[in-house]
């Protein structure tokens, strides 16, 4: 692969309205959302929601804005059911992404997560012994397998609340998994859970097919480990943010992209509460601070060789 950066900025519809809490831009409508983020310069959507889940009409709300699928959540549960079960109840969700243009699958582990609940994130799921590990990458693999046979590549959603959150876990998980499974690189969640962001992109590059970019705010995401909030506690007192608008290095975690030759989708996506951080602003904000950073990117060669 030749290194630099060939890469398209989309955004999640989060910033708009919150799936997880409704009562975080629950009012506003999906053509907001769509006009808003084409007028920025965003040329994709991941789905939420209020998209239709039929890949005609999708394709049509979508098309009439002239904006790309680029994904879609799926919560996945193979932490407790079989490949058989998990490809049983993938079905429907897949044949939309693939006949939608899109080809990653952002796989959230649900299974005992609390992500949603509200528990302290300190009362997450963990795997404890070694075969554990090991039967959920063959899941995991297994199930990745059966994705690229229909075009599309599962991107393991690292995440707060659920099984593999930690950079500990995430070195575990692409341990024990074939390059069947790709990574989703989130810089927020990574931060959140007490990575170096710019370290852990470094080490794991190679299997990283799609990103979420996600800035964060350290005293918010200190209150909430001291106060023992929940996820959702985090997100509504501000723990992550766009892009330019907090501390993460948005310059090193692209230079490295950049240097390995990433191709694919540069995601916003920061959950926040749009009457706080109103959602064009701030969605402007983050389009401004990676077009930016991209664009200076091209005008340099790459400091490594192609992986």
């Amino acid at each position: 692969m030749t290194p630099g950066l060939d890469v398209r900025i989309g955004i999640n519809p989060i910033s708009w309205s919150n799936d997880d809490l409704p009562s975080l831009g629950g009012e506003t409508p999906l053509e907001t959302a769509l006009s808003e983020g084409k007028a920025i310069g965003y040329e994709g959507f991941e789905l939420g929601n209020k998209f239709p889940r039929e890949p005609k009409a999708l394709a049509s709300v979508l098309g009439r804005h002239g904006l790309a699928c680029v994904s879609g959540w799926y919560s996945g549960r193979l932490a407790r059911r079989s490949v058989a079960e998990e490809i049983e109840a993938v079905g429907q969700h897949l044949d939309l992404l693939a006949k939608t243009g899109s080809t990653v699958m952002v796989y959230g582990e649900v299974a005992d997560s609390i992500q949603g609940a509200d528990a302290p994130l300190c009362q997450r799921p963990r795997f404890v012994r070694p075969e554990q590990w090991s039967a959920y990458g063959e899941r995991l693999t297994a199930f990745g397998r059966h994705l690229l046979a229909h075009g599309v590549r599962l991107a393991y959603h690292h995440h707060m609340g659920a099984y593999v959150e930690t950079p500990s876990d995430v070195d575990r998980l692409m341990e024990v998994t074939g390059d069947e499974v790709g990574l989703l690189f989130d810089s927020g969640h990574m931060t959140f859970a007490g990575g170096d962001a710019v370290a852990m992109l470094g080490r794991h590059v190679a299997r990283v097919c799609h990103v979420h970019c996600k800035d964060v705010r350290p005293y918010v995401i200190r209150l909430a480990r001291n106060r023992n909030w929940s996820f959702l506690e985090s997100v509504i007192n501000g723990a992550f943010t766009v892009p330019g608008d907090g501390a993460i290095d948005f310059p090193a975690l692209l230079g490295i992209l950049h240097d390995h030759g990433y191709r694919g989708w540069l995601v916003v996506e920061a959950e926040q509460d749009p009457a706080v951080a109103p959602s064009y602003e701030y969605a402007e904000k983050g389009f401004r601070t990676l077009r930016g950073i991209v664009d200076a990117l091209a005008a340099h060669p790459p400091r490594t060789h192609a992986r």
